[in-house]
């Protein structure tokens, strides 16, 4: 049990480490979870404890700890849950099918948020870019629209025509990785 936590710590580093910028996407979704890989360690860990130690007061206080350990991550898991962006496009580069445009949006409470992203290439090998982060807290902040302006740019727009509000942000992406010349962060 001891051996499989290790394995667990292992697969979560490789997750973190999968889910920073240029990260692979497939790794990140599958490992990058924290709070999930914690609470399977720290099962894990406690039940070796449980069947190593013979100790019947060693082995309610391991109980009665786990249980606490699970009852104050109950809050983190709803938040997560309620919480989780959902992907509202994906939008092929023209002339490309091996990088996408990626539009990703949530809540903070009762905040809009959006995350733009790059994927660049195909199958377990792409890899993901953040090309913004908008906190639409402020109607100047929201995205209003992101797209495609060539195979290398993309536009960003925030704010609204409406109001007078409206900025257009272009970032350039790199021919080759996609990384984008700089990331856009409004709010």
């Amino acid at each position: 049990m001891t051996l499989a936590a290790g394995c667990l710590v292992l697969a979560a580093a490789a997750g973190r480490w999968a889910g920073q910028d240029g990260g692979l996407l497939w790794v990140a979704r599958l490992f990058d979870h924290p709070l999930l890989f914690g609470l399977l360690v720290t099962g894990l860990l406690a039940a070796a404890l449980i069947v190593a130690v013979r100790n019947l007061v060693v082995r309610i206080l391991t109980w009665v700890a786990l249980g606490l350990v699970l009852l104050a991550s109950f809050p983190f898991f709803l938040f997560a849950a309620f919480g989780a962006a959902s992907e509202t496009s994906d939008t092929a580069a023209p002339g490309r099918d091996d990088r996408s445009l990626v539009v990703e949006e949530g809540a903070d409470m009762i905040d809009p948020l959006w995350w733009v992203y790059v994927d660049e290439g195909r199958g377990p090998l792409t890899r993901r870019w953040q090309v913004g982060r908008f906190n639409g807290d402020a109607a100047d902040n929201a995205l209003a629209e992101a797209s495609w302006e060539g195979p290398d740019r993309l536009r960003l727009v925030t704010g609204y025509a409406e109001d007078g509000t409206e900025q257009v942000h272009l970032v350039d992406l790199d021919p080759e990785t996609g990384r984008p010349s700089r990331t856009v962060t409004m709010g």
